[in-house]
């Protein structure tokens, strides 16, 4: 459960983003409501659910660029957007893709969007621009013009202008859309590199796979609510573990678990699931092996992501893009 600034105790986690009671809508419709966002420093927090769900509207108001039509948000402990002058100088962000100038180059995209920083050192923009363009793997297509980038080419580089100043907080609205395998590594390897120096990363994804690859904290939104917010591994426990039965012979072993009274037996092409209900492994085994059916593997199943949004819903949604 999120907590809003004026309760952190020395109990708490610092939080890096926190809302309390963040509402907006549009018209008629309620894109986001009752938000209670707890983000620790240092984390890499994933902010989860499909597209519609309010992602980046909630996203556009943490930064100042929305206002909430009720509750209040903070960063690094500051009010926002009043406190927006001091703060966001600290934070990098990527929001609804990026926009640059499509006739020049991605080098002097950087420099103009350097430039406009009050509290940039001209004496460094080189050795600063080069660096970012490195980190994102757009050195070799420094020169090219922004129009001939590709989608992922125009994502990176969005990013890479994120990155010109070190950031305390980066904040990436579906950083991976339009990258091939090799620029979602690419991207993967730089958030992981950015986390181990203390960047606290909040990333908003519809894509279950990507977040379960980057992320130490996830939330879960649906059609404007918070479901649930944690470590992980905790939510992840949120799902009845799982196991997997490998057999000749799967009529004979269902007949076996139904009489452990396991809720949700099945048998497919290659093996036999089921959830294990408080059962120990080794009596589901002992119970087989005493029936006669043969056990060529038995395997708990560790819960994914995907299984405790499902668990959390009732539905899922895209989960690798």
């Amino acid at each position: 459960m999120s907590l809003p600034p004026e309760h952190e105790g020395s109990e708490q986690p610092e939080l890096a983003i926190a809302s309390t009671g963040l509402t907006k809508r549009f018209g008629r419709q309620q894109v986001v409501d009752d938000l209670a966002l707890a983000v620790p420093s240092g984390s890499v927090y994933g902010f989860i659910g499909p597209n519609g769900s309010g992602k980046t509207t909630t996203i556009r108001m943490l930064l100042g660029l929305v206002r909430p039509d009720s509750g209040s948000c903070a960063l690094f402990g500051k009010p926002m957007p009043q406190a927006a002058g001091g703060v966001l100088p600290r934070v990098g962000a990527l929001v609804e893709g990026p926009a640059f100038h499509p006739y020049l180059s991605g080098t002097a995209n950087l420099r103009r969007l350097d430039a406009a920083d009050p509290s940039s050192d001209s004496a460094t923009a080189s050795a600063r621009i080069g660096s970012a363009l490195d980190r994102v793997g757009l050195r070799a297509a420094a020169g090219k013009r922004y129009r001939a980038y590709s989608l992922g080419m125009r994502q990176r580089l969005g990013i890479a202008a994120a990155l010109l100043h070190p950031r305390d907080l980066l904040v990436l609205d579906e950083p991976t859309n339009g990258l091939d395998p090799q620029g979602t590594r690419e991207v993967r390897h730089l958030v992981a590199e950015l986390a181990a120096e203390g960047t606290t990363i909040f990333v908003s994804s519809h894509l279950l796979v990507e977040v379960e690859q980057l992320c130490s904290h996830v939330g879960v939104m649906r059609s404007g609510r918070l479901l649930t917010q944690g470590p992980l591994d905790e939510l992840r426990t949120l799902t009845a573990p799982r196991f997997r039965l490998q057999t000749p012979d799967p009529a004979a072993a269902l007949g076996v678990l139904a009489t452990l009274e396991v809720p949700d037996a099945a048998a497919d092409a290659d093996a036999v699931t089921g959830t294990l209900a408080g059962l120990e492994p080794e009596r589901i085994v002992a119970a087989l092996v005493a029936a006669g059916v043969a056990v060529r593997s038995f395997t708990p199943v560790t819960a994914t992501l995907e299984d405790a949004f499902v668990e959390l819903t009732g539905e899922g949604f895209d989960v690798s893009g």
